[in-house]
């Protein structure tokens, strides 16, 4: 499947950027998939506005795969997301592991009617630079394909700005997650990206959890030779975005109208240090990102739209501390949940 095969107006939804919340898993106390608080969530998500969603991702928990939950779990969302809308929703797939197994999932993602697939590079940490392109290259011709930097601290691999210059190059490559949480690495896709002639082609997309509206907002100046080009990112993919959905597509909404302007209100500025205060609890920040699926389990428990915290592994929960510094933040920052959103449609979503 290649890029041109995309719907037109989900095609024009991804480049011009949208919110793509990063879908968690709903599991029963015995740890087998609870359908009905799954579909909750992938109607959460959309009712909230969402232009899109990840599934299989990070958040979704890679271990479905040991567990034979990949397919049912997409066939799931995909099912439920035609069932509850109509409006353009662009639907993205996680794909992991070596060769083999990523263009099997590309395959079974596209054959479900999947748009794209986020592939993680994860299996490939002790691959070279060139073996990791023939990697992405081989999966690119069997979905189009969105990058993935994924911090190191969850698995990701350490690339360079060549390395993304290469992978941009690649024909079916239609957007760029980058969550290396780390300004410098941020900066390498982007000047990979820009060498490679491809910043029309390749949407970029924020998945910084620790600079979710500065990566949005702010434009970036690339020098090349003496000529300076702007661009921006256009969209998130964040497992962030998993929790508070329709608040932070209002902030999403006040970044995008925030580019291209001389000046940026302070307010708007100040807000990114409050949604980074927030992730540092939701994601474990003090204990390296343990707890981050967890912690959003939490919040959405704490809601109705989850009945536990349980991960498919017994050993992934809250950690020491950080259902305290859930309480602080949701308290100081309860101005930017969507409890009432929810409280108003959980029924709904349940039924």
């Amino acid at each position: 499947m290649h890029h041109s095969q995309i719907n037109a107006d989900i095609r024009k939804l991804i480049a011009e950027g949208t919110v793509m919340p990063a879908h968690p898993l709903a599991l029963t106390a015995e740890r087998e998939l609870d359908k009905t608080y799954q579909r909750a969530l992938t109607r959460y998500y959309i009712d909230a506005g969402s232009g899109g969603l990840a599934v299989g991702v990070h958040t979704t928990q890679f271990a479905i795969r040991d567990v034979g939950l990949y397919r049912p779990v997409l066939e799931l969302a995909a099912e439920t997301a035609a069932n509850w809308t109509r409006r353009p929703l662009a639907m993205v797939a996680g794909l992991a592991g070596p060769t083999n197994q990523a263009t099997t999932e590309a395959r079974t993602a596209r054959d479900i009617g999947y748009h794209a697939g986020l592939l993680s590079l994860a299996a490939m940490r002790s691959a070279s630079e060139d073996e990791i392109i023939a990697h992405c290259t081989a999966v690119a011709a069997e979905i189009p394909l969105v990058g993935f930097y994924l911090q190191p601290a969850v698995g990701g691999v350490i690339l360079s700005s060549r390395f993304w210059q290469r992978f941009a190059s690649i024909d079916n490559v239609i957007a760029i997650k980058i969550a290396p949480f780390n300004r410098y690495r941020t900066l390498d896709v982007l000047r990979g990206v820009a060498a490679a002639g491809a910043l029309d082609r390749v949407a970029l997309y924020t998945g910084n959890d620790d600079h979710i509206l500065l990566d949005l907002m702010l434009p970036f100046d690339l020098r090349d030779k003496g000529v300076t080009t702007r661009t921006y990112f256009k969209g998130g993919l964040l497992g962030h975005w998993s929790v508070w959905t329709a608040s932070a597509i209002q902030q999403f909404e006040r970044c995008k109208q925030a580019r291209h302007k001389d000046n940026v209100p302070a307010d708007l500025l100040a807000l990114d240090a409050r949604v980074t205060d927030c992730n540092s609890a939701f994601f474990d920040v003090a204990n390296n990102f343990h707890g981050c699926i967890a912690g959003c389990h939490e919040i959405l428990r704490r809601q109705g739209l989850l009945k536990g915290l349980w991960c498919l592994d017994p050993n992934e929960g809250l950690s020491p501390g950080q259902k305290e510094e859930i309480d602080r933040v949701t308290r100081e920052h309860a101005d930017l949940s969507d409890d009432a959103f929810v409280a108003a449609n959980l029924n709904k979503w349940l039924a």
